[in-house]
């Protein structure tokens, strides 16, 4: 097995393997929300970056589900 970081999501720090992307972190958490807004450091990600954006170290996540409707 490869080597691994830390890193925080949504507020809890995990262990996740080096070189993963946002893209993996979402399927490892089985996120299937279409509408999921992620923050990566407080900054926004558009969707089309989920992929090249690869976490490092002390990296911070966001998992954004939002609820539309009333």
């Amino acid at each position: 097995m490869g080597n691994s970081i830390r890193v925080t999501i949504n507020g809890f720090q995990e262990h996740v393997p080096e070189r993963s992307t946002i893209l993996d972190l979402i399927a490892a958490h089985e996120e299937g929300d279409i509408h999921l807004i992620v923050e990566h450091n407080g900054r926004f990600v558009y969707p089309d970056d989920y992929g090249k954006v690869v976490v490092k170290e002390g990296d911070r996540m966001e998992f954004i589900n939002p609820n539309f409707g009333g």
